[in-house]
């Protein structure tokens, strides 16, 4: 199944007899969805059965929940079975859990198997959920009279129990949903049985692996239809664990060992994944309108393929998948999937590409802590700018780091190789070898660690580059851990010329290396050190078809003419080192200058090798000249249509980029702008499919849905309506007749009675009453249909409180029947009437002598946006006219503002560049008092009779104190 791609796709089985409705089904449909479940029906949107079963769909739950596969490493596959090892083995499992029933010999399966799946929800919350993963498996067993379902669990192996739906923790289920059923003459829909074999709770979820049904844990057997009544769900007999005395093996055929599919080892023994099922291929079918992050992925198996012999997965093609290449690559199809591989005058993996000889910028984030020599306090970098510029055509790289303070910076001369990936990424390239963004693209991770001789000093380097951006510089943060060796202020590191081999494989990369750097004293004396490099590049391959470039399973990269400088008076630290990859074995002598870097071409042209010495210099795409001298090409006022409608247009050094106007969004293409979908009030526009408004009620429930219910008085799914027969026993007096009409009723008392027909007592019928004479009227009156009718008491007054049945609002009236201004409230609420003979309440607050009124002159501060403004009281009301800004801080977020009323002094948090900053009340300098460890400050409080500050931290979940006299602007 493809990874990550929100798509759909069927499977269309022979035909099968299947127990999954209260009725024989005939069913060629089965849709697989990366949710942990497969239906027999088109699902319907996530929002309308995630945490809200049962669904409206038939369904077979086998892990339900809002799940991923979009990291590489999840999968899920499926297919339909009839070989006999496969079938004993299901057969097995089901006379285990029904050891009464005999001649259990299923004809064939369906095997759908979820594996390693994550949990939705965003990555790095501290709680692990991203290291949980999930494998399960479903077979679906039918026989000639009847329909199994088998629920294989990996024994103790369920690392989550819920996922995340709308920001809420919902516990997954598992169990049998048989959707909206017609009722016997097909006028009305309503739901069907729901068979639930969890409960809310992590407990219960986890008993799926632990428990059983069939004797073995883990796995659960229940018949899902026995013909001819196919009415019930009934669960396996054995739930005792019971020793198995015999493991049929069912090997596996290699013709598919390239797929990432093991057998579940650590627990039950699964259904095999053969590769040959005798009668069906399985065909991708990209969707004609892709859907966005909301629907799972679904697979559909089409029934024109049912007399393939050769299975194979056809994961992806480029139809569906081409958007996501770079601009500069084309997509290519394979077997087993596509590839994209950057155009000529490009290189990259694909999915990044950039232009041969064009210089490269990398820009980034440095964080983390670094302990220098015998220190017991860290020196701690939270988000110093790191920055990268690196000539291509001759592969030389400069970096630098920001703001180092003096404690550090000395030390850090040590450490160039903090630089090396990016030296390694875009090395020059020798002969038949390639550097790392050729081999991998943009997107990977760098695990590094250096260990310092002979004191043993450990330091780990972390970086994650995240790919290209929008102004084509490629993204890069840092985050260093450990301690290093001290260097004194005022000494210089010297790092001699080095190499190290790199070693290759389809998603990762080693290397390690023993390196010399010396250390010159202010003194003239000079110390020799040694350290030990290790690290690890992880990276995502293409899998499918062959890699255009012959990756060499191991390369050499060489480093020399490193130069390294502390900038004490600017805190910056600078490395520059030129990087050349190439064979492991002896050095080549010079030869060609393309391959020495000693061309005379442009920084922005690329050089193009030729027989001997010979080369030429040739600009880079999107610039021009003779190579020796390039100059930018302005795409933008090339040609008006660069850009597609409803676009601006920016250029940038050998490229462009494309922006929307407000309202519309760039499409996959990266130059067309489309408008951006907005929610659709179908209830309001008119263009829903509810019932007549006489009958039913619309309700508009968000992102362009709505909910069809059938008003009071009315029975069907909201879409059909159909009157009730509200005339039941007891629904009037015993004196009084009942008259239904359509959507309500009436009861009117006998001959001899007076009353409302609900209430009805002895005598004559007198002078009926304003309102008895104002319901009879509209019950008499020829369209009395959808109308008012109004409520009158025992004693023939109004009563307080009116309705009106068919469109479900109520509202209050006074003794007349007059409704009361104001007192109107939509469906599914009322309010609370006042009684006609009852005196009201008294309303309103009442005065408290503990309570002291403002004192004049009193004011509200309050925080909107990057303003503090200022609004005058007078006494209990607010001077809303005199309102002001009291303070503009441009391009900052003001979160919580507090008032110190000893000082006269403003304060106030900022999470943009998370700080706590002061002003005076009058006006003034603004001066930041704190900016260090800070996550995000949000709530400020002053206590000013014991002089301190109070602050919360939502990012650190902290809640801390300063004295305000300690605090310095």
């Amino acid at each position: 199944m493809p990874l990550g791609s929100e798509l759909k796709c069927s499977a269309c089985l022979r035909q099968t007899q299947t127990g999954f409705r209260r009725r024989v089904l005939m069913f060629c449909s089965l849709q697989v969805s990366t949710n942990g479940f497969v239906s027999l029906a088109e699902p319907s949107e996530e929002s309308g059965y995630l945490g809200k079963m049962p669904a409206s769909f038939g369904m077979i739950a086998a892990f339900l929940g809002d799940l991923d596969t979009s990291d590489g490493a999840g999968h899920v596959y499926f297919r339909q079975e009839n070989s006999p090892d496969v079938l004993r083995r299901a057969a097995d499992h089901i006379s285990q859990a029904f050891p009464n029933d005999d001649g259990v010999e299923p004809t064939h399966a369906v095997i759908v198997t979820w594996e390693n799946v994550l949990a939705q929800g965003q990555r790095g919350r501290g709680d692990g959920l991203e290291l949980m993963r999930n494998t399960f498996q479903l077979v679906v067993a039918n026989m000639d009279s009847a329909s199994y379902a088998v629920l294989l669990y990996p024994e103790l192996e369920t690392q989550f129990s819920s996922s995340l739906v709308d920001d809420e923790d919902v516990r997954v289920e598992a169990g049998f949903s048989e959707g909206l059923v017609s009722g016997w003459l097909g006028w009305s829909k309503s739901q069907g049985s729901y068979y639930r074999i969890t409960e809310d709770s992590e407990e219960s979820v986890r008993a799926l692996a632990q428990k059983t049904n069939s004797g073995r844990p883990g796995i659960w057997v229940f018949e899902i239809g026995t013909s001819p009544f196919f009415s019930s769900i009934v669960p396996g007999e054995v739930t005792e664990v019971t020793e198995v005395t015999e493991v049929t093996e069912v090997t596996e055929v290699t013709e598919v060992t390239e797929l990432p599919y093991e057998t579940l080892t650590s627990g039950p023994d699964p259904i095999s994944e053969s590769s040959t099922p005798d009668e069906l291929q399985y065909r991708y079918v990209p969707p004609q309108n892709p859907q966005t992050r909301q629907n799972p992925q679904v697979l559909i198996i089409d029934e024109d393929e049912l007399s393939v012999e050769v299975y194979s997965y056809n994961y992806e093609t480029c139809a569906s998948n081409k958007h996501k290449c770079s601009a500069f690559a084309e997509c290519r199809d394979y077997a087993d999937g596509y590839c994209c591989h950057c155009k000529p005058g490009y290189y990259g993996n694909g999915k990044d590409c950039v232009a041969e000889g064009k210089p490269q910028r990398m820009n980034g984030k440095l964080n983390g802590r670094v302990f220098v020599g015998d220190s017991p306090s860290p020196v701690e970098f939270s988000n110093n700018d790191l920055h990268s510029y690196v000539v291509a055509n001759d592969g030389r790289a400069y970096i630098a780091v920001s703001s180092v303070p003096a404690s550090v910076g000395s030390s850090l001369q040590t450490l160039p190789a903090l630089g090396e990936a990016i030296g390694w990424a875009f090395a020059l390239q020798q002969p038949g070898y390639h550097n790392g963004f050729s081999l991998i693209g943009g997107v990977f991770t760098r695990q590094a660690e250096v260990t310092f001789l002979p004191g043993n000093e450990k330091l780990s380097i972390m970086q994650e580059f995240g790919g290209i951006d929008e102004h084509d510089h490629l993204l890069v943060n840092t985050q260093l851990d450990g301690r290093i060796p001290e260097v004194p202020p005022g000494a210089t590191v010297q790092i001699p010329a080095y190499s190290e081999i790199y070693q290759h494989s389809s998603s990762l990369i080693t290397s390690s290396s023993r390196r010399e750097y010396s250390v010159s004293m202010p003194d003239g004396s000079v110390r020799t050190h040694s350290y030990l490099w290790s690290q690890s590049l992880r990276f995502q391959s293409c899998p499918q078809g062959a890699l255009s470039l012959a990756e060499p399973e191991r390369q050499q990269l060489s480093v020399d003419q490193v130069f390294v400088m502390y900038d004490s008076s600017n805190q910056l630290i600078r490395f520059a080192m030129s990087n050349k990859i190439g064979s492991v074995h002896s050095v080549i002598p010079e030869q060609n200058p393309c391959f020495t870097g000693r061309h005379g071409c442009d920084t922005n042209a690329v050089c193009r090798a030729a027989p001997g010495k010979l080369f030429s210099c040739q600009c880079a795409a999107g610039f021009t000249g003779d190579g020796r001298a390039c100059y930018d090409v302005d795409e933008c006022s090339e040609s008006a249509q660069t850009c597609g409608s409803f676009s601006v247009c920016i250029n940038q050094p050998g490229s462009f980029r494309c922006e929307c106007v407000t309202g519309f969004q760039l499409s996959s293409d990266g130059r067309t702008c489309v408008e951006v979908e907005r929610p659709v009030d179908h209830c309001q526009r008119g263009t829903h499919d509810c019932d007549v408004p006489e009958r039913s009620r619309c309700s508009f429930t968000g992102d362009s849905s709505y909910v069809c219910s059938c008003l009071p008085g009315f029975t069907g799914d909201g879409r059909v309506c159909h009157d009730v027969d509200e005339c039941q026993p007891g629904r009037c007096h015993g004196d009084a007749v009942c008259s239904n009409a359509p959507g309500s009723f009436t009861c009117r008392c006998l001959p001899g009675f007076h009353g409302d027909g609900f209430r009805c007592t002895p005598g004559s019928d007198g002078e009926p009453t304003v309102c008895e004479r104002h319901r009879v009227a509209v019950l008499e009156s020829d369209s009395s249909t959808g109308q008012y009718v109004p409520s009158c008491d025992g004693s023939g007054a109004y009563d307080p409180l009116q309705c009106h049945a068919g469109l479900g609002q109520c509202w209050c009236v006074d003794p007349y029947g007059q409704e009361i201004r104001g007192s109107r409230t939509q469906p599914g609420r009322t309010h609370m009437c006042i009684e006609h003979n009852v005196a009201p309440p008294l309303i309103g607050p009442t005065p408290r002598s503990d309570i002291i009124p403002l004192t004049p002159g009193a004011n509200i501060l309050f925080a909107q946006s990057g303003r503090i403004e200022l609004l005058p009281l007078d006494g209990g009301h607010m001077s809303r006219a005199e309102a002001r800004t009291l303070l503009h801080v441009p391009g900052r977020v003001v979160i919580a503002v507090a008032f110190d009323c000893v000082d006269h002094m403003i304060y106030w948090s900022d999470i943009t560049q998370p700080s706590i900053s002061r002003a005076e009340m009058k006006g003034g300098q603004t001066s930041v008092i704190i900016s260090r460890d800070l996550g995000s400050p949000e709530g400020i409080a002053i206590d000013h009779v014991s002089r301190n500050m109070f602050w919360t931290d939502s990012v650190l979940d902290r809640i801390e104190a300063s004295r305000l006299n300690l605090l310095k602007g």
